[in-house]
């Protein structure tokens, strides 16, 4: 996953939860629902032409089934009524939906989960998917935007913390990320050079991320740029990011291995989205213009 920063600080509950712990739906996404603002894609309307595109497995049960995560403000969390899910990349599934003239259908899964069930499933996976080599090796993918990482701490970093010397920290990190790939190699570091490993604790969900940083269980985390920036946003000058943004990669639409029609099809949609500004609008509304990209990309080369 990778994500931005801007929005209004509003305060942040805190829900305090294990390692490892909850899957499925849950209303603690870390944020303060009642600013929810999806932007309107009313206008957008079936393209024949990129419909029939579409293979008859997506298209047979009248449906766009999309896997995703939803406690990743500000791509997907959820609203007020804790059941409806909204962010820009929730938008982004009902401008598609529209333009495939198909229900949208959004499941809610744990992150790790969706890339191994699309094309059985779900027909793609929309969650933040930073695009790596052993992600391409599953799925094939359509980008849609961009992010790096960063580090976010307790406002005024009280135990210190910095980015170029790791070893000994306690770091959370959202199971399934590049961010915990990534600390899981900082870690090997750590210990090779005999240094203090360390001490790394996977959530299933980045709103549980959030909050052990919050309540001080652990001194930092690690993740993409626009949810560290809203994460800081949403708790009312509780969080502040540490360091430099980093290791800028694209994010896509996770494909079923092979399936050329459906990545046709995404791909002149999201061109078409671009065109007609309906993209940018999602974009800005949610104040991620920063993870905008120019154009999709199918595979791309990534050092990631």
């Amino acid at each position: 996953m990778r994500r931005v920063k801007s929005l209004a600080a509003m305060a942040l509950t805190i829900l305090l939860a294990a390692p490892l712990a909850g899957c499925g739906t849950t209303d603690s996404t870390g944020v303060d629902p009642d600013i929810a603002r999806s932007y309107d894609v009313s206008s957008v309307t079936k393209d024949e032409k990129i419909a029939a595109m579409l293979p008859e497995s997506i298209t047979k049960d009248g449906k766009f089934t999309v896997g995703v995560n939803v406690t990743y403000a500000p791509a997907e969390f959820l609203a007020a009524d804790g059941k409806t899910p909204v962010g820009y990349e929730i938008d982004l599934d009902r401008a598609l939906a529209k333009l495939f003239g198909l229900e949208l259908d959004v499941q809610n899964a744990t992150f790790d989960s969706i890339i191994p069930a699309v094309g059985s499933k779900y027909d793609v996976g929309i969650s933040g998917f930073t695009v790596n080599k052993e992600r391409i090796e599953a799925v094939d993918f359509v980008t849609y935007a961009k992010a790096g990482l960063t580090f976010a701490v307790r406002k005024g970093n009280p135990t210190h913390a910095n980015t170029t010397d790791l070893c000994g920290r306690r770091i959370a990190v959202q199971v399934g990320t590049v961010g915990e790939t990534e600390m899981y190699k900082a870690q090997d570091e750590c210990k090779a050079k005999g240094a203090k490993a360390i001490e790394l604790l996977p959530y299933r969900n980045q709103s549980d991320v959030t909050t052990a940083v919050v309540a001080g269980r652990v001194e930092m985390f690690y993740a993409d740029t626009p949810v560290t920036g809203y994460a800081v946003a949403q708790t009312d000058g509780q969080l502040q990011v540490l360091g430099e943004n980093e290791g800028v990669q694209p994010m896509g639409v996770a494909i079923r291995k092979g399936d050329e029609a459906t990545v046709k099809a995404m791909t002149a949609a999201i061109e078409k989205l671009m065109a007609d500004g309906t993209y940018e609008g999602i974009m800005k509304a949610w104040g991620v213009e920063g993870a905008m990209i120019d154009k999709p990309e199918v595979n791309p080369d990534t050092e990631a």
